[in-house]
Parts: structure tokens; C-alpha cells; sequence
């Protein structure tokens, strides 16, 4: 992060005083799309981009995959599945698995962007532009918002992401033949990259740091004896000890105590 990103995501609530539109506070949220994940996110989908044209997708079909899908591993996963043939049906239970990883981040995030009134279509709106780059940033940023105004900042800052994912598939798509497949491929992984390098940086609790820990030393085993379901696997356990762990060092195991102690 550039010192002017960090500046901007601590400024307080006193930089949305007054009265302030539900329309104005969407273009907030998209003037606030800092330039490094931004930058990351087109990179990585011109290898998406390079991909899906090497694969056969048309522009129209690599363009419609990103807007719908929006999640960087079910796109490449249906691009690999349709390229070996598979039928739809089993393309789309691939790409529903890779998604699983999001429904946690979703249950996590949405109750921080609602106000004082449901507003359910935008909430599912919201919902679509959940995937790993807007969840750290909205993590990081909508503490620092009006909480009737996080929903439409966060559509506007996760519609201002979308539209670099698809500007990067264009370019992509149009420089296929012009990027080698090794750089293709190397560019799918800033995505990944950029995803730990932002949880090293924004860990704030012991908890957290065991979390990453876990989840670094778990992953290689288990991707060696439950290939597949080693990622889902990794985040239920690491997550659950990096919890457990939180609790005990904190006192709170049976009745708000530390478990071996009497009370």
C-alpha cells in the first residue's frame, strides 16, 4: 500500500459530514478503488483474458464469465473443464466448489454494510462483488464509513474493481497471441500474491497471525491427502484451532474461564 492509500483508509467519519446521497457515497466507494489492487486485479485477468482466447472462448463469452463469475479460480476452472470436454452440468459444480471458499468472507462482511433499513436488492447486488481483493479492502475501509452509507460504497468500490477485471480480460484477450503462455499463467498468480501479502500486512491480533501460520503449514499436507478439498479443508481447521487457541489465551473457555482453572 502507498502512504496515500494508508492516509485515506484512516480517515475518520469526519470526512463524510453533512448530508451526503446514497448516489454520491457509490461514487465515493469508486473514486476509493486504491491503485494496487486495482493494478493487480487487470494484470491478472489479461493472463484470464490470454487464457480464455487460447481455450476457444470468444470475447463476448470471456467478458460475460468475468462480469458472472467474478472470482478469479471458478473462471479459469470452467475455461480448464470446458476445454477437456466436460458438459456444462459438471463444469458448473466445479466452479460452485471453488466458490464455497466465499460464503464465510460473505457471512463475515454483510452484516457490516447494513444500516439502520434492509434493503435487500442491494445487499444481493453487494453479495456479487464479494471475491478476495474487495473483501480485505472493505474490511480495511468501511469502518471509516457511515454505516448507512457502506451498502452503496461498497457497490461503487467493487463495480469500479469489476470494471478493471474487465478491461484486463479485453486487453488480454486482444494481446493472446503476443503473450507467451508461461507469462499467461505467472500473471494468474498476483491475484494469490497479492491476497497473502495483504493478510501478512492487515493481521491485528494473535488470532489472526495463528491463523496464517496454520493455514501455511497445513495447506502443502493437506493438498497431499485430500487434493480437491485441501483449501476448504485448511481454512476449517486452521481457522477453528486459530479460534480455539484466541479463546483459551483470553479466558474464555467454560464459563468465561480458562478451562483448567476452578472456579
Amino acid at each position: 500500500m502507498t502512504v496515500r492509500e494508508d492516509k485515506a483508509a484512516e480517515e475518520g467519519e469526519s470526512a463524510w459530514a453533512g448530508e451526503i446521497a446514497p448516489g454520491r457515497a457509490m461514487l465515493r466507494g469508486a473514486a476509493a478503488v486504491p491503485s494496487t489492487p486495482a493494478v493487480v486485479l487487470f494484470c491478472t485477468f489479461i493472463g484470464f483474458g490470454a487464457l480464455a482466447h487460447e481455450t476457444g472462448f470468444t470475447l463476448g463469452q470471456a467478458l460475460f464469465t468475468t462480469a458472472t463469475i467474478f472470482a478469479l479460480p471458478g473462471q479459469v476452472v470452467l475455461a480448464d473443464q470446458l476445454a477437456r470436454g466436460a458438459a456444462i452440468s459438471t463444469a458448473a459444480f466445479a466452479v460452485m466448489l471453488t466458490a464455497v471458499r466465499l460464503m464465510p468472507m460473505t457471512v463475515a462482511l454483510m452484516p457490516e454494510m447494513r444500516g439502520t433499513r434492509a434493503r435487500r436488492a442491494l445487499e444481493f447486488v453487494a453479495c456479487h462483488f464479494i471475491a478476495v481483493t474487495s473483501w480485505i479492502e472493505a474490511r480495511r475501509r468501511l469502518p471509516f464509513v457511515p454505516r448507512d452509507l457502506r451498502l452503496p460504497y461498497y457497490i461503487g468500490f467493487g463495480s469500479a474493481l469489476c470494471t478493471a477485471t474487465l478491461v484486463g480480460t479485453v486487453t488480454g484477450f486482444a494481446l493472446a497471441r503476443e503473450v507467451p503462455v508461461v507469462i499467461a499463467a505467472a500473471l494468474l498468480f498476483l491475484t494469490p500474491v497479492y491476497f497473502i501479502l495483504s493478510l501478512v500486512a492487515t493481521m491485528q491480533t494473535r488470532e489472526d497471525q495463528l491463523a496464517v501460520l496454520l493455514g501455511s503449514a497445513l495447506g502443502p499436507l493437506l493438498f497431499l491427502f485430500m487434493p480437491g478439498f485441501d483449501l476448504l479443508a485448511t481454512g476449517l481447521i486452521g481457522g477453528t484451532m486459530a479460534y480455539a487457541v484466541g479463546r483459551m489465551a483470553r479466558g474464555e473457555g467454560a464459563g468465561g474461564r480458562m478451562p483448567w482453572r476452578r472456579r
